[in-house]
């Protein structure tokens, strides 16, 4: 079973694919990880992608498929797996259909984790961490149990991102509508297009995503 998940920055893909992945044993295939993999392995592909980030430019789609070619190869991926922030334009899209379809495998699902934006803005302007052991913690949604220090570690000192900002939270925003909105109605026309509301409980969100891929084969 291979899916791809779709969703803002912050509506909760990275928590859902942990999930999924323990549930059914597949492997989540994060494109900036495989690039950094590819590099560190020394692989023709990954000393072309290196060459190309040296220089201070994007990967190239071709570099990233190949990539991805590579890394399906690898046993651990037999069972299926999340494709996690690619494709994100309908030539990936493609590039990726045709590049499975070779090694006779197919994209099942791709499922649209949908959050409007005001509430993704203050999930993430809201998160913070210990900056001793790197727990999570949320101003709304999660403090600690001790105001000020953290339950895992008992530090005292916490940190926020400095990109979690709502002016830079909108631009990304704005920056996903633009990228994903052709990609739906492709995967629509596939016939494997899911949406699911982002904004439930996370349980919830789980177990409307268990009865979409059980209806996989």
């Amino acid at each position: 079973m291979n899916l791809v998940l779709l969703g803002p920055p912050g509506g909760g893909k990275g928590t859902q694919a942990k999930r999924l992945m323990d549930k059914y044993g597949l492997v989540q295939l994060s494109t900036g990880d495989m690039l950094r993999a590819a590099v560190a392995s020394g692989s023709d592909i990954g000393k072309k992608a290196k060459a190309v980030m040296d220089a201070g430019q994007l990967v190239s789609d071709d570099i990233v498929i190949g990539i991805i070619d590579d890394r399906l190869d690898q046993p651990d991926t037999k069972n299926g797996v999340i494709f996690d922030g690619f494709p994100r334009t309908v030539a990936q899209a493609e590039a990726l259909d045709a590049m499975m379809a070779k090694k006779g495998k197919q994209l099942d699902f791709a499922i649209e984790i949908r959050v409007p934006d005001a509430p993704i803005v203050e999930r993430i302007t809201g998160r913070y961490t210990c900056a001793k052991c790197g727990a999570g913690y949320h101003d709304k949604f999660q403090q600690p149990k001790v105001a000020g220090t953290c339950d895992s570690c008992g530090g005292t000192e916490f940190t926020r991102r400095a990109d979690d900002n709502a002016e830079t939270v909108n631009k990304r925003l704005a920056a996903y509508h633009d990228q994903t909105a052709p990609l739906l109605p492709y995967y629509q026309a596939k016939g494997n297009y899911h949406l699911v509301d982002g904004t439930q409980d996370i349980a919830v969100v789980t177990t409307d995503l268990e009865v979409i891929l059980g209806k996989a084969g």
